[in-house]
């Protein structure tokens, strides 16, 4: 759903960069954008390109 605050595995913080990822993906492959980003960890990167971004999906529904 929402892109997590910190990688689970590390405790890195990394849901700042998030909006920076998306932008560079219009542009680079995703490997790419994370070395520009200067993202080395693997954990960290599993987090940005294991993610799936749901919460348009989501949003189309009412709540009760």
């Amino acid at each position: 759903m929402l892109f997590p605050v910190r990688c689970f595995t590390c405790g890195s913080v990394i849901g700042d960069r998030y909006e920076e990822y998306k932008d560079l993906l219009k542009k680079k492959k995703p490997g790419e954008a994370l070395d520009k980003m200067n993202i080395k960890r693997y954990c960290c990167r599993r987090m940005f390109l294991s993610h799936v971004d749901l919460v348009g999906d989501v949003m189309q529904y009412k709540r009760y």
